[in-house]
């Protein structure tokens, strides 16, 4: 009997219609994996995280902001927000607009990476998502909600496809010119940072006495939500290289070395000034790890990502706890999540650092362009100076870009907005929260028997939303 060819595929390796010659199933699998680890950082991570950070009144507003946007961004990405972001050049910072809703297209091998477009549309969503969602957490606790639903979708057409195009985009503006934001410390972080405090700037503050003490609702709660933040991160920056490989790998474990130190730092920091351990605080650390490591995570190494851990535990923690209460603008600000100082500061040290510790050799394995991309400390170290002086030029460059657009085009936005629905919900609604907003509370128990035919049951009165000694006796 004749032996079988040693030149013969496996079954599952023979290309067919469904699995065209240019895939790779396991960058596929890969892919899918990592978008939908980013997604769970969204729906529920950030919706739990924000509901439980929250005063009691606003949980339910505050995690409806961010499932209503994830939501509108999907529909907006598909029928004009991914090819706006990376489709065909318009100009350097845009591209055409265009669906990517025909199979032919979806089908088609994607601009990077081997898989189909299908899948790096569904990838980048979930980026475009959580930026939105983000933009949210400065706006808790005081925003209309009907101005929320009109700012979505055009603050992703007229601000964050232009961020994505001139970055990310093969064509782009900064991407061509050799500007490194492995995964979003540019696109996502630094954007919705400057985005959100800015968007804060037109809504206005919350109430007076809300401002003052703001109480979580659900440490635990918000614990959970941030767990999924935390370990959805795998996906955030494992993912970006297109493919299972060894540089997925290093931007993973980056990733979580970062996180620790930085959480540890901030800690830390905040036993010794405050003699206090704070869990809350620790959170902050962990989130200004994650987004300062994001847009280096593949190209440093790990001794890079101690390093970058301890700023991002440190700086982030020094302008929200030092230069915050001595700025005047930081303080008429109301930021309420402070993503300021954990997406728009942690976003540019990220940036700045990526400038100082970008290996070249690591570099290549990404861009697959070997000397266009040096680190400031391997320029030294290769006697490269111009090119070491020339990266730290680009990535302070692409900070001043990015906050230039997202100050002018929130701003716009928010004015526009205006013009149509009003952007900060009236006084009386505020002292209410939840159930003047969407007619819901988030631990409904006594608000349900409140509303019940039993007429036991709705002789419940309430008085400045606790129980009356009256219901208590019964």
């Amino acid at each position: 009997m004749a032996s079988p060819s040693p030149f013969v595929l496996p079954p599952n390796l023979i290309p067919d219609e469904a699995n065209p010659p240019w895939m790779n199933k396991g960058d596929n699998a890969w892919q899918l994996t990592a978008a939908t680890l980013v997604g769970l950082q969204s729906v529920p991570g950030l919706i739990i995280l924000y509901g439980g950070a929250v005063k009691k009144k606003w949980a339910v507003n505050s995690a409806f902001m961010a499932l209503y946007a994830f939501a509108c961004v999907l529909v907006c990405w598909v029928c004009w927000g991914y090819r706006l972001s990376f489709g065909d050049e318009l100009i350097p910072v845009w591209g055409k607009i265009n669906e990517a809703l025909s199979q032919h297209y979806l089908l088609e091998q994607g601009f990077a990476g081997k898989f189909p477009n299908a899948t790096m549309v569904f990838f980048q969503f979930v980026f475009a998502a959580i930026t939105l969602i983000l933009i949210a957490g400065a706006l808790l606790g005081r925003m209309n909600f009907y101005a929320w639903m009109l700012f979505v979708p055009l603050w992703l057409t007229f601000s964050y496809t232009i961020g994505a195009y001139t970055i990310w985009s093969l064509n782009g503006w900064l991407a061509v010119k050799g500007m490194i934001d492995y995964s979003g410390g540019y696109v996502i972080h630094l954007s919705s940072g400057v985005a959100g405090f800015t968007a804060a700037y037109w809504v206005g503050p919350r109430l007076a006495k809300d401002r003052e003490r703001f109480p979580p609702n659900n440490i635990l709660l918000m614990l959970a939500g941030a767990g999924l933040l935390w370990m959805g991160w795998t996906g955030f920056n494992g993912g970006d290289p297109y493919a299972a490989n060894i540089d997925a790998s290093l931007a993973v474990l980056n990733t979580h070395v970062c996180a620790a130190t930085s959480l540890l730092t901030w800690l830390i920091l905040d036993v010794l000034v405050f003699g206090k351990a704070s869990v809350i605080g620790a959170v902050q650390g962990m989130i200004t790890g994650l987004v300062c490591i994001t847009p280096a995570a593949g190209v440093v190494h790990g001794w890079a990502a101690i390093i970058m851990g301890i700023c991002s535990g440190s700086i982030p923690w020094f302008t929200m706890m030092v230069v915050h209460k001595k700025s005047e603008l930081l303080q008429k600000v109301d930021d309420t999540m402070a993503v300021f100082h954990t997406h728009a500061v942690a976003g540019s040290l990220g940036g700045l650092l990526t400038g100082l510790f970008a290996d070249p050799k690591l570099c290549n394995l990404f861009y697959a362009k070997y000397g266009q991309y040096v680190g400031l400390f391997y320029g030294f170290h290769m006697k490269d100076y111009s090119n070491g002086f020339r990266q730290v030029g680009l990535q302070l460059l692409g900070v001043v870009f990015v906050i230039i657009v997202n100050i002018i085009s929130t701003s716009i936005i928010c004015l526009l907005v205006r013009f149509i629905v009003p952007l900060r919900m009236t006084e009386e609604d505020m002292e209410v929260g939840d159930e003047a907003a969407h007619g819901e509370e988030a631990y409904a128990i006594w608000g349900l028997a409140e509303r019940s035919e039993n007429p036991r049951l709705s002789s419940t009165i309430w008085k400045s939303g606790e129980l009356s000694p009256r219901m208590m006796l019964k």
